[in-house]
């Protein structure tokens, strides 16, 4: 099962490697991984999509929480969430596709955020559902480049990653 773990780190040098090389070490996958300043520029909110079951992640959890540059960590899966990917898709914009791909990028509530001779790069945030149902209702010769941030996520209501 998919899971969307949540930590605050102190934000120095080496504190990623240290949480990649945990994964490395115990054969684990980091699917996608986003890592930023929080509002306290002493630490960084780093969210990692990783797989496999209650023992794997508990696991992971318990590791995570055992390195020293980790502040706090959760599991978003073990509550209400939100999560969001950001998406950026350049494709073929001549002719007629001009026109079909702003319609299609409207029904998607994406936003044309660059437009060249032959191209348009569109942006789209979302669930990985949308963005993949989104590439699907391409025609994949349109597409010239595609760039996916990972999973971001948060609690919802009154669930807080704090300190």
């Amino acid at each position: 099962m998919k899971h969307i773990i949540s930590l605050l780190m102190e934000n120095e040098a080496g504190a990623l490697s240290r949480v990649a090389g945990l994964f490395s070490a115990r054969a684990y996958n980091i699917e996608s991984l986003t890592v930023a300043p929080t509002e306290d520029a002493t630490l960084s909110r780093m969210t990692i999509v990783t797989s496999g079951s209650d023992e794997v992640i508990e696991q992971i959890i318990k590791q995570l929480n055992k390195l020293v540059d980790v502040v706090k960590v959760l599991d978003l899966n073990d509550g209400r969430y939100i999560q969001r990917e950001l998406m950026l898709v350049k494709v073929k914009a001549t002719g007629a596709l001009r026109e079909e791909m702003k319609r299609i990028s409207d029904i998607f509530r994406g936003r044309i955020i660059d437009v060249a001779d032959g191209s348009y790069t569109i942006e789209l945030t979302g669930s990985g559902s949308k963005l993949d149902a989104f590439l699907e209702a391409l025609d994949k010769t349109v597409i010239l480049e595609t760039v996916r941030t990972g999973a971001s996520g948060i609690g919802r209501g009154d669930r807080i990653l704090k300190v």
